[in-house]
């Protein structure tokens, strides 16, 4: 069973229930104090942090004086304009102390079923996390209609967790984990410490939301389980209400564990290379070497380009007598990738007229 303690990349989850007083629609600044502690000595100890946080909706609604009721679209595209800019702003106060810096990240479901849009939120979080930032990640609530909105802060956070590759995920919750049966209704419902696997027995058990303030309910934590599972993350639902919570998740505090069967690097692999080819790429032998010892595909190692595809399409690479090495998704369109073939990184710009990404497949990207 995983814990906290092994993180290497954790994804947070933290519900509106959690961030904001019920009646008042006031910050929980004792928590928010507790959540930035913990996010502190998760990263002085090297762990990167994501934090997925609702709240907007509900802080601008007690700006506005709006009831704790469904919204018109309009009024929660209000609410949330109004609410988003206090809730950034309450994060950087309390990470601040600490020495963390936090970035602002909204997304919408486009941003990861837009196979471009993927990459770039991709480079984005992980240049990021790279740079010691704690993102913080909501759903673009002021532009986001029913037909783009993911709905719900679980599946959103668990698509989070699949787009920077973490190992958890952390769904703080108003319930200490996953139950047979809603636990305030039936005294013999129980706990499970670990589920290795979702079977229609366990999705029969899930009920709906039961918050105000929250729309995520068992099922979508289901959903949000099995998106992360299957990209190698294993995923927790525990109590969040309390102070420190995930100092707590890792003394001992009761959760529910969902397995993953594959780590998430090796995961991403396999979805990439399961995926169907749009093109080649058909590379020198000095590209061929440097691919087998781990490295990143770079223009001037390219000799050819076959094929119409996009930026972030998959593509197949060859070596110079056709023998496919792997799989990959390319940075480049198939114009721009022959536009730059065998040139120098630092030539990009010069060609392309725009500054361009120094290699042409990263090998994050790459299947071999």
């Amino acid at each position: 069973m995983a814990t906290l303690s092994d993180a290497h990349k954790l994804v947070v989850k933290i519900g509106s229930a959690l961030l904001v007083e019920r009646g008042t629609g006031a910050l929980r600044l004792d928590w928010l104090r507790s959540m930035a502690e913990d996010v502190a000595r998760l990263k002085a100890r090297g762990t990167d942090v994501v934090l997925v946080s609702s709240g907007s909706i509900a802080l601008g609604r007690g700006v506005l004086g709006l009831p704790a009721v469904d919204l018109p679209l309009e009024q929660s595209q209000a609410a949330a304009a109004v609410g988003q800019i206090r809730l950034a702003r309450a994060w950087e106060e309390v990470l601040a102390p600490h020495g963390i810096t936090t970035a602002q990240v909204l997304v919408t479901l486009e941003d990861s079923a837009d196979r471009r849009r993927y990459l770039n939120s991709r480079a984005t979080l992980g240049t990021l996390l790279s740079m010691g930032v704690v993102p913080i990640v909501n759903e673009n609530d002021t532009v986001a209609t029913d037909e783009i909105r993911y709905g719900d802060n679980d599946r959103l956070a668990a698509q989070v967790a699949v787009t920077v590759g973490a190992d958890q995920l952390i769904l703080l919750s108003d319930v200490d984990g996953f139950y047979s049966g809603n636990p305030s209704a039936d005294p013999e419902a129980r706990r499970f410490d670990v589920i290795d696997e979702i079977t229609p027995e366990i999705e029969a058990m899930a009920g709906d939301a039961g918050s105000g303030l929250s729309k995520g309910g068992m099922k979508t934590k289901l959903m949000a389980a099995k998106t992360a599972t299957m990209a190698g993350c294993a995923m927790a639902i525990c109590e969040g209400s309390i102070l420190h919570p995930l100092s707590a998740l890792e003394n001992g505090a009761a959760a529910t564990w969902f397995t993953p069967h594959l780590d998430p690097h090796a995961a991403r692999k396999r979805w990439i290379g399961a995926m169907k080819s749009r093109g080649v790429l058909a590379v020198d032998a000095g590209a061929a070497e440097a691919l087998g010892q781990g490295k990143s595909l770079l223009p001037a190692g390219l000799v050819r380009v076959e094929g119409t595809f996009g930026r972030g399409d998959p593509v197949t690479i060859r070596d110079a007598t056709g023998r496919a090495l792997g799989q990959g998704l390319s940075r480049y369109t198939a114009a721009e990738a022959r536009a730059i073939k065998g040139r120098r990184s630092a030539e990009i710009e010069e060609i392309l007229g725009y500054p361009g990404r120094a290699v042409l497949i990263h090998r994050d990207d790459m299947a071999l």
